[in-house]
């Protein structure tokens, strides 16, 4: 859907301003202006409906695209299933003729996917030590399309840690030493990035990248 949008918006969008340019070329000249000012109204109308479905909706058409995309075709491997994290060692420029979801990333970063839900039992996300090097976990809400929690050198350094993953209000006890992060709808989208400092570097970090995994709480 996004893909569509990106390529045929613009042309669509100028057929619609020309039909409608038309349209009012042709009232004013049989001398309809009641009948322009109608138009006006109800073109104003559309435009205010289509623009808050658009903020509304725009957000989660662009995260289902992303869960499709992971859960069927995945990131070069093959369908990811849920509450699994997966690594792509290629770089986005040698994924790009697959059309895999990484074309539009780049080349000096590791990234790794996954699609979380944790409405019926908490996760555990374990990330590595990473010293001197930068990494980050997103998580993104698949309700609002908003980046909610981040784990990562900026956000939690670079130490090796576990990380409780739960529903909002999930009544029960966060295990000791864990860093509790609350899914706002139960769900998320979870893009993971670790640097790479060049190509002899790509091994060692798609290793420690491969290290970074959704577990069971009890694991």
């Amino acid at each position: 859907m996004n893909r569509l949008i990106l390529r045929y918006g613009t042309p669509v969008t100028i057929v619609i301003l020309a039909v409608f340019s038309w349209v009012i070329y042709r009232k004013i000249a049989d001398g309809g202006v009641g009948a322009i000012v109608l138009l006006a109204s109800v073109a104003v109308g559309v435009w205010l409906v289509a623009s808050f479905a658009f903020i509304f909706l725009w957000p989660r058409i662009t995260v289902a695209g992303f869960k499709r995309a992971i859960l069927r075709r995945g990131m070069g491997g093959g369908p990811i299933p849920v509450n699994t994290l997966y690594a792509a060692q290629e770089s986005p420029s040698q994924s790009a003729s697959g059309g895999s979801v990484l074309a539009t990333g780049a080349d000096d970063l590791i990234y790794l996917g996954g699609w979380l839900d944790v409405r019926r039992e908490p996760r555990v996300l374990h990330v590595p030590e990473m010293p001197g090097r930068y990494y980050s976990v997103q998580f993104t809400d698949a309700t609002s399309g908003a980046d909610f929690a981040y784990v990562g050198t900026r956000a939690t350094g670079t130490g090796a840690g576990a990380f409780f993953l739960c529903a909002r209000g999930w009544a029960g006890t966060t295990p000791p030493g864990m860093t509790r992060i609350e899914l706002p709808h139960g769900t998320a989208l979870v893009i993971g990035r670790v640097f790479v400092s060049d190509e002899a570097d790509r091994p060692t970090a798609f290793a420690l990248a491969q290290r970074i995994r959704v577990a069971a709480s009890g694991r």
